[in-house]
């Protein structure tokens, strides 16, 4: 653990988020396509995930976001990886990044440091594009008992916070909620939207409101959406809860689930980050297809205009 509590430091003043641990992990020419994703880096190149978080925080980021976005039981289950080893290897994802933060402090990156342990969706798992649709024919119920076990692996790893993010759908929301109920970690909880509702149809008002009285969540916001959505998400997500809200878009371009291939052009710039603030956002970073340049330039801006 830091020795600065992050609810204090956004209380205080705005936070940059990593960018896309993936995009970072391909461009160091690293194979992806495995239904893993960057999560099989675990087990094969974990020396690699270490300086991509590295890569970020030399950037300029204050807080990484784990490896274990992809990382379940049952996926690693599919590649014949035990309980026992999935176990260990969703705790090696916090440890590398704490290392990451520890190699940056020693190279006179300002500190402090923190560490987000990644919590997918179910549909990350799937590893079928479901995660940006939701509505998966399972109950609260199902998806609290399928998060449930992973959630205390990585909060008994120390992070200091539990970053639920890419969240389609609202019911998955408030199975979340509950998995992190009782765990003394802190977390946030982050949307994948697509206009002013969730990826499966629910008003953002309806699907904020779930965290605004728990204790738990120290922060509402969305990732892994278009730049475009994110200006009336921040708005909403600080009037509905009064919470510090978490920002982190994709560069604009599209995921073609079937091709596994981005399309499009990049509409993301490190300007907007200014009118983000401005509405609340106190977490400001990337997701897919952010590198770490641009969140060099999200740093400057924010640095520029604080």
């Amino acid at each position: 653990m830091t020795s600065t509590n992050l609810a204090d430091a956004l209380a205080t003043g705005t936070l940059v988020l990593d960018g896309g641990l993936s995009n970072q992990l391909g461009a160091a020419g690293h194979d992806l396509s495995d239904e893993l994703w960057s999560a099989r880096l675990l087990a094969d190149r974990p020396e690699a995930i270490t300086e991509a978080h590295l890569a970020y925080f030399e950037a300029g980021a204050n807080i990484a976001i784990t490896s274990s976005y992809q990382a379940t039981f049952e996926g690693f289950a599919k590649r014949g990886i035990s309980r026992e080893r999935g176990a260990e290897l969703l705790t090696l994802s916090v440890e590398l990044a704490r290392e990451a933060a520890r190699q940056a402090l020693a190279e006179g990156v300002t500190g402090p440091l923190w560490v987000a342990a990644s919590v997918g969706p179910y549909g990350a798992m799937l590893a079928d594009g479901s995660e940006y649709r939701g509505r998966y024919g399972l109950t609260v119920g199902e998806l609290e008992r399928f998060h449930r076990p992973r959630v205390e692996v990585l909060a008994a790893a120390r992070p200091d916070v539990l970053a639920l993010e890419t969240v389609p759908d609202s019911d998955e929301a408030d199975a979340l909620l509950r998995a992190v109920r009782g765990l003394g970690v802190p977390a946030w909880l982050s949307y994948s939207i697509a206009g002013d509702r969730t990826r499966a149809g629910q008003p953002l008002e309806e699907a904020f409101a779930l965290a605004a009285d728990a204790d738990e969540i120290i922060a509402v916001g969305v990732n892994c959406c278009a730049p475009e959505d994110v200006d009336a998400a921040v708005g909403t997500a600080a009037r509905v809860t009064g919470k510090p809200v978490v920002v982190y878009p994709n560069s604009g371009e599209t995921w073609d689930a079937g091709a596994r291939a981005w399309t499009g052009r990049s509409t993301f710039t490190a300007e907007q980050v200014e009118g983000w603030r401005a509405s609340g956002a106190r977490l400001i970073g990337g997701c897919c297809r952010v590198g770490p340049e641009a969140i060099a330039s999200i740093t400057r801006t924010l640095t520029a205009t604080s």
